[in-house]
Order: C-alpha cells, then sequence, then structure tokens
C-alpha cells in the first residue's frame, strides 16, 4: 500500500478504534451470472497487517463472494471521508492458520466497548466460517 497517496492509506489503515462508518465502503464488481458489473456495500476490515472484506458471522454465501471468486479483480471504494475509487484484486484466504489469525483480530477489534455501534459477535466460533478475501491494491491510473 506504500504506493498509495498518504490520505488514501491512512484511510484504510484504520486503527481499531474506527467506527462502524469507517468500515463501510462501496466494491464494484463484475457479476458472475450476468457479466455486468455490480455496486455492492460492503465492510472491510484491517488484520494483521493486510485489508480484507468479510462475511461476517455465520458465514452465509454472499453475492460478493462468489463474484470475486469469478472475478477477482473489483474497484475498492472508499466513500466515508476520504473518497477513493482503488482498482483492487482479492484472494480467497484458506489457510487455515491465516483465517484464525485474521478472523480472531476482527472479532477483537469488533468487542471493543469504544464503539457502541458496531456489531457485537461474542464468539469467535460464530466467525469460523466467514467468507474471507484479502485485498491488494493495484497501482492508480
Amino acid at each position: 500500500m506504500n504506493h498509495l497517496p498518504d490520505d488514501i492509506r491512512r484511510a484504510i489503515e484504520i486503527t481499531p478504534a474506527a467506527g462502524t462508518r469507517e468500515r463501510i465502503i462501496d466494491i464494484t464488481t463484475v457479476g458472475r451470472r450476468t457479466g455486468r458489473r455490480r455496486r455492492l456495500e460492503i465492510f472491510f476490515y484491517r488484520a494483521v497487517g493486510n485489508t480484507y472484506l468479510c462475511s461476517g458471522a455465520r458465514g452465509a454465501a454472499t453475492d460478493w463472494h462468489a463474484n470475486l471468486l469469478a472475478n477477482p479483480d473489483f474497484t475498492f471504494h472508499l466513500k466515508n471521508g476520504t473518497r477513493a475509487d482503488l482498482p483492487a484484486r482479492a484472494t480467497p484466504v484458506t489457510d487455515p492458520a491465516e483465517r484464525q489469525a485474521v478472523l480472531a483480530e476482527i472479532v477483537a477489534d469488533l468487542n471493543q466497548p469504544h464503539d457502541p455501534g458496531t456489531i457485537r459477535p461474542t464468539r469467535l466460533e460464530d466467525w469460523a466460517d466467514s467468507r474471507l478475501m484479502r485485498i491488494s491494491f493495484r497501482d492508480l491510473p
């Protein structure tokens, strides 16, 4: 992420003190069935030094995850505070050790008492089946 402008990098490298609003972005991906561009709202997280999209507790199937599996290149839209449209690529996280570390950090962060508006998972086990994608940002055009 060092290639990104400082204000954009800071907006993505949010701290555990970040509120719910700062974690909401849009992504534009290509629909796996329609082939059309599709814009979806989603939460992003910073954990273990990377940026992730995660389906949340109980791991229900999601359109964004299926779309990114079929077409991993997408646009990451920062829309609260700093605004930017960033070319990005999604990689599914399948390594059990990485999944465990990332999900543990996300759950611990969301359980912080500083943000009463944040969803409060109480158990890491609830997140074990979450869809999880690591995001890498490509150079800006």
